[in-house]
Parts: structure tokens; C-alpha cells; sequence
């Protein structure tokens, strides 16, 4: 896992494309080495780096997020067992499940 926090960056944006329907801002909170910031009111949809006030933030450690957005770590579970904090609107996260390649089901 080299990738890089501006890979996932940029992976977003090509999922989200300019407008994902999200309506809202989600922020991905690393623990000290950096941020995503996703743009879901504006159109098109804009995806940064910048620790901007969102609706919703999920904090983790990037090599979580990695594993996430790899398919090697399932989203309930790592809630479950407080790998992801979720601070402000939960509901708003699981709309982010489908561009991040999960099943919402």
C-alpha cells in the first residue's frame, strides 16, 4: 500500500465525477497525517485536501482508509470496533459507501 494520501484524492474525484448527488460535505479526518475533503453541495463536486468544516467527519488512520477503499476492510465492522469515529450526520457516511466501492445493504 504506497499509495498516497493525494492518490486516494484523486480517486475520489474520478468517482464522485462533477456531480455525485451527495448534497453534502464529508471530511476524512487521518489522525494528524492529513485530509479529504469532499465537496458534495457544490457542482461540480470538489475534492481537496484542506481540513474544511463538513456536515460529516470520519476519523481513522490512513492505513485504514487504505484498506477500506481497497476492499480489505469492511465499513460496519471497522465502526464497530472503533477504527472510524463518525462525528456529525451518520446518515451522510453511508451515502460515501457506494463511491467507495461498498454495498450500503
Amino acid at each position: 500500500m504506497a499509495e498516497t494520501i493525494e492518490f486516494y484524492t484523486t480517486d475520489i474525484r474520478n468517482r464522485l465525477g462533477e456531480n455525485s448527488g451527495l448534497n453534502a460535505t464529508i471530511k476524512f479526518d487521518f489522525k494528524g497525517d492529513g485530509f479529504i475533503h469532499v465537496d458534495g453541495k457544490s457542482t461540480p463536486n470538489e475534492v481537496s485536501n484542506e481540513d474544511k468544516p463538513a456536515d460529516c467527519t470520519l476519523v481513522m488512520k490512513f492505513s485504514d482508509f487504505q484498506k477500506l477503499s481497497d476492499g480489505k476492510l469492511n465499513a460496519g465492522k471497522a465502526l464497530l470496533f472503533g477504527k472510524i469515529k463518525v462525528k456529525g450526520n451518520m446518515l451522510i457516511a453511508r451515502k460515501l459507501a457506494p463511491i467507495m466501492g461498498e454495498s450500503v445493504d
